[in-house]
């Protein structure tokens, strides 16, 4: 790691190389949701057809956004309060703003990584856990909630997180997820230690090993039963749902928290950069990879959930051979998968009442497509039932958990950066204290918060946290962020502040966004996003073995507390942005009115 100085005051710490710095964009970028939520946006809205919605959203919000903030951080060469404090001191509240949210972000997405890590240990085991129902208390049978689930569900429901049946029930602390959650933070806290030295050297590895994961997935995958059938279902495009407007508002969201811009790590590893860096040219590069990412994932992830689905759909079949071979007598030919349908359409006209007593399971393949997941369900559910069928299932969860932390870590150092950068600008923190304490106390508390995580209910708060803390607060921060620059700080300025750097302005494009497009575009999401969330009380999936449609998952409403916790975490992190402007306003017209001037005794009053 090198070191510049920073307007001849002080040294700065810089990246050894522009790999380096760029790895970590990527990283900080391509996360979790590249693998579990575009894929599901994709099959649920239309295939194909959602990819016009989401690269609009791309070119015109996300793009943008994530130039500007590569380009301010590295002009200012501070973090983000710095930053908005060096623009203007009204907007010092938009920095503390982003790095509540990283804290709060970090928390419960390194609980995640927790998770990663007990299926990760116990993929070693031959045969995978998630395989078979345990035996019950009494030894003579199985476990009937597993029975009535499936092994998967119930791994990952009740040996991973022992979930209880609602939010309220908070249930004690399992000790096993504490233990991972403490080697999470702790090898997010090695890989740390020195900043981001350490951090740089890590990023290699965090960075490139998903992708080459990804890739002998994607071999693998293409070659399994029914691969086929899963990439037609992702990307055939379905025309008419671009009229439904929640597709639109979706593809907003998607794009703009898949860039991670509004945190204030971009701007914290954009601000260790050499001031004469291209950064138009890395934020396209790093948009354009991201966006690719996901559409590269999508291909071995759809491959297999057809994989998947294909053997639903044979299993049905031969159940329903095994019904009708029990009741009819097939005297030349046997009723098999590749006869199947002809024989259940003879038998249907021949035999009409006797099949409609049959009680036979409707095999429907396009059925079996559509059971599919988004969020940690894809990964802890889906994905693990669907790598039982695989040969070597060992070695393919492996990789596939090893994968995903990778995929997570990386983005978890950026969220540890965007919350240590400004502690350093701000000089909160005494020089005498080194930065490897700093860093500790850091991880310390949020380990201690996200304990919260690892309770029965913790899966639900995970829930709450990953759909409010990551939205409302983003958007407006993201809003104040263009505000600031554009009309604060002043396009001019701006404008000569990339010259400076690149050699030259910005162009017509870029302009237009950043004074117009962008920002009209975060107002209609951010409202269309609120209006939403007031028409609907939310909601939230519980699973509950009382439940009468068990193993369906029973849907609830959050109770009033939570409810308020709720609105609490949208509004807590930008609360910070009207109150420090306001306490900027009126600080002096305080000063003023408490400052008295004192007579002079040795001065004589005129008569």
């Amino acid at each position: 790691m090198g070191q510049t100085k920073d307007s001849g005051v002080e040294e700065r710490p810089k990246w050894d190389n522009k790999v380096q710095y760029l790895l970590t964009c990527i990283g900080f970028a391509v996360g979790l949701g590249n693998v579990w939520r575009f894929p599901f946006l994709c099959q649920i809205y239309g295939g194909g057809a959602f990819l016009i919605p989401y690269l609009i959203a791309l070119v015109f919000e996300g793009l943008p956004l994530l130039y500007l903030e590569l380009a301010i951080g590295q002009r200012l060469r501070m973090g983000s309060i710095g930053v908005w404090n060096s623009i203007s001191p009204l907007l010092g509240g938009v920095g503390i703003a982003s790095m509540l949210v990283s804290l709060l972000m970090s928390m419960f997405y390194n609980t995640i990584l927790a998770w990663v890590l007990w299926y990760f240990f116990h993929s070693f085991q031959n045969p995978l856990p998630w395989r078979d129902c345990p035996l019950n208390e009494n030894q003579t049978g199985y476990n009937v909630e597993c029975e009535k689930s499936t092994p998967v569900n119930y791994f990952w429901y009740r040996d991973t997180l022992n979930v209880t049946p609602d939010i309220e029930t908070s249930g004690s602390l399992q000790w096993w997820m504490v233990t991972c959650l403490a080697t999470a933070w702790c090898v997010v806290y090695i890989c740390f230690i020195k900043g981001i030295e350490s951090m740089g050297k890590a990023i290699y590895v965090t960075a490139t090993f998903p992708y080459l994961v990804l890739t002998i997935f994607l071999v693998r995958a293409l070659t399994l039963p029914g691969a086929t059938d899963g990439l037609v279902y992702l990307f055939t495009p379905d025309w008419e749902i671009l009229k439904n407007p929640q597709v639109w508002l979706d593809a907003a969201t998607q794009i703009f928290f898949s860039l991670s811009v509004a945190a204030g790590g971009l701007m914290a590893v954009s601000s260790y950069n050499d001031e004469k860096n291209d950064c138009e040219r890395d934020a396209v590069l790093v948009g354009v990879i991201n966006s690719a990412t996901s559409l590269y994932a999508s291909i071995p992830i759809f491959s297999i959930l057809g994989f998947k689905a294909t053997n639903g759909f044979n299993a049905c079949r031969k159940e329903n051979i095994l019904t009708l071979t029990n009741q009819f007598e097939f005297s030349d030919q046997n009723i098999t998968l590749e006869n199947y349908n002809y024989w259940f359409n003879y038998l249907n006209q021949s035999h009409p009442n006797i099949m409609s007593s049959l009680s036979l399971r409707e095999c429907d393949l396009q059925t079996f497509l559509d059971q599919s997941a988004s969020g940690t369900g894809l990964a802890f559910i889906v994905f693990t039932e669907a790598v039982l069928e695989m040969p070597g299932s060992q070695v393919w969860a492996v990789l596939f958990f090893v994968m995903l932390f990778s995929l997570g870590l990386s983005s978890m150092f950026c969220y540890i950066e965007s919350i240590l950068t400004p502690i350093h600008d701000l000089k909160l923190v005494p020089k005498w204290i080194p930065n490897e304490l700093v860093t500790g106390i850091i991880c310390l508390i949020s380990f201690l918060v996200a304990l919260i995580f690892t309770q029965g209910s913790g899966n639900y708060w995970v829930e709450v946290f990953n759909s409010y803390v990551g939205s409302v607060p983003l958007l407006i921060i993201a809003f104040f962020e263009i505000i600031g620059v554009i009309y604060i700080h002043g396009m001019k300025t701006f404008s000569d502040d990339i010259y400076f750097m690149t050699g030259r302005r910005p162009n017509i494009y870029w302009k237009a966004c950043w004074m117009v497009i962008s920002p009209l575009m975060l107002m209609v999401v951010l409202a269309a996003y609120v209006t939403m969330q007031v028409e609907k009380y939310p909601t939230y999936s519980a699973w509950n073995p009382d439940y009468d449609l068990f193993p369906q998952t029973e849907v609830k409403f959050y109770p009033g507390w939570v409810f308020a916790i709720i609105i609490l975490l949208c509004v807590l992190p930008v609360v910070s942005i009207p109150l420090v402007a306001l306490y900027k306003l009126i600080r002096p017209k305080i000063r003023q009115s408490t400052t008295r001037v004192e007579p002079n005794p040795n001065s004589k009053q005129r008569p």
